[in-house]
């Protein structure tokens, strides 16, 4: 679709910006669709992040149907948080607007392209992983 073929408005565009573009979100689903479950995964690669705003946002993502909430009865009881099919949807939207912004935001830094494989790690890799050290289990 070029811009020739855009109205001026949408009101599900601007839902669904107004959604994953509030602060943090955006950094949010990006953690999540890199494979990260557990509250600690998911605020470990995003610098300056409060627990606070992580669950107000969380709280957003399940209200919306993006993600589900996940408690593990295991000792001790562990919560987790996984991503819909309409969550994991965004995926191409993250990578394309990755891309764009690295080439006209980050000075020709690629952000994907050092992510380390921690050997002892038998868990998938994503691309999208963003920590240099995944915290433990």
């Amino acid at each position: 679709m070029t811009s020739q073929y855009l109205a001026p408005f949408c009101p599900h565009f601007h839902e669904a910006v107004e959604l994953i573009g509030r602060r943090w979100s955006g950094a949010i689903l990006r953690s999540m669709l890199a494979g990260a479950q557990r509250f600690s995964e998911i605020s470990a690669p995003i610098p300056g992040l409060s627990d606070r705003l992580l669950s107000e946002r969380l709280k957003e993502f399940e209200s919306s149907g993006l993600a589900v909430r996940n408690v593990i009865p295991d000792t001790p009881v562990r919560v987790e948080y996984q991503l819909t099919a309409k969550g994991a949807a965004l995926t191409p939207v993250v990578v394309d607007l990755t891309a764009w912004a690295e080439e006209w935001l980050g000075d020709g830094v690629v952000c994907d392209a050092d992510v380390p494989v921690v050997m002892s790690d038998d868990r998938p890799r994503n691309p999208l992983l963003l920590w240099t050290e995944r915290p433990n289990d």
